[in-house]
């Protein structure tokens, strides 16, 4: 029976790799699109969808819908005597892209940025390069973002997920995930408010590699550096993490007002997403560790995420050296 168990496990280990490992080097990116417009005349704009960093065309979900007095079409949005003043919403956000980038690019250059969501797929604009979103509003669509970022995370989770294999719910479970917090955090500040920069391709096959080299520490039976102090590799690798949480962040963008608390509550929705994974691992071994199989099974689990990784770090490194 056991060893039918396994098989069953096995099998289904090797299916979520197989369907995982489609992810490739953009595991923890988020489904996003861009709406960009520009001033070309008074109260006339161009537009366009795009994807950041990609140049693959947006799906026919979305559809911006103009404020009113705005008539567009496909490449144009004309705007009466209030210009483009109003609520501009996205209809479609939720379904394949959780979030909408909206650049406007005004006569002048002046540039204002807005992020929608499914939970905020509205932003109302004044017709000129101004973000009136109170702090409440902003503090609630970048925590949102920080969950989805997370929870949408494969690669991060992953390497949260070794290290729980590694420490197990013990004291020493606590000191490691809070230096893993603190070093993330820091790297995320430091870079999104350009103090650190560094290039995306080379972050993310360090992060992909952190995981190959946790989880094999977590099979090893040796009495290790990483097994006596994983604090110190957490803080390490979190240096690393942190950065790749900041490359998405330069995605969506800062807003001029309210910057600082923008970053702040996206780092709390990580860290809120962390949580949950790390309970729901909790509840896991809780209900399991009657089951004479649940060691083997959790090596099952920790071979399935080192083959995916190192599948992952070899993508990657392709990417730098390509």
């Amino acid at each position: 029976m056991v060893s039918y168990c396994m098989r069953l496990l096995k099998r289904a280990v090797l299916s979520v790799i197989l369907l995982v490992s489609g992810a490739g080097v953009c595991a923890h990116e988020m489904t996003m699109a861009d709406l960009s417009m520009r001033e070309v005349a008074p109260k006339e704009f161009v537009w366009a969808w795009g994807i950041p960093g990609k140049n693959t065309p947006v799906s026919q979900d979305l559809s911006p819908v103009w404020p009113e007095g705005c008539v567009g079409d496909a490449k144009t949005v004309r705007c009466g005597e209030r210009g483009l003043a109003g609520s501009l919403s996205v209809d479609g956000i939720g379904k394949n892209y959780s979030a909408v980038i909206l650049r406007i690019t005004w006569q002048g250059e002046q540039r204002s940025t807005f992020t929608l969501t499914k939970n905020q797929p509205a932003v109302r604009l004044f017709g000129a390069a101004r973000d009136d979103r109170d702090a409440r509003q902003v503090a609630q669509t970048y925590a949102v973002l920080g969950i989805e970022h997370i929870l949408g995370g494969i690669d991060h989770l992953l390497f949260v997920l070794s290290l729980l294999f590694l420490v197990g719910f013990r004291r020493q479970l606590l000191l490691t995930i809070t230096l893993f917090t603190v070093a993330h955090s820091l790297t995320l500040a430091a870079s999104a408010l350009g103090a650190l920069t560094l290039r995306s391709p080379p972050v993310e096959a360090v992060i992909a590699l952190s995981i190959v080299l946790v989880s094999a520490e977590a099979l090893s039976q040796k009495d290790t550096l990483t097994r006596r102090w994983p604090g110190i590799v957490a803080f390490a690798f979190g240096l690393i993490h942190g950065l790749g949480f900041a490359g998405a962040l330069k995605e969506i963008g800062l807003p001029e007002q309210h910057a600082n608390i923008a970053l702040l509550t996206f780092n709390v929705g990580v860290e809120a997403g962390q949580l949950v994974v790390i309970g729901l691992a909790w509840l896991v071994v809780l209900a399991t560790r009657r089951f004479i199989w649940t060691t083997a099974a959790g090596r099952v689990i920790l071979y399935g995420i080192g083959s995916l990784s190192v599948f992952w770090t070899i993508s990657r490194i392709q990417v730098v050296a390509g």
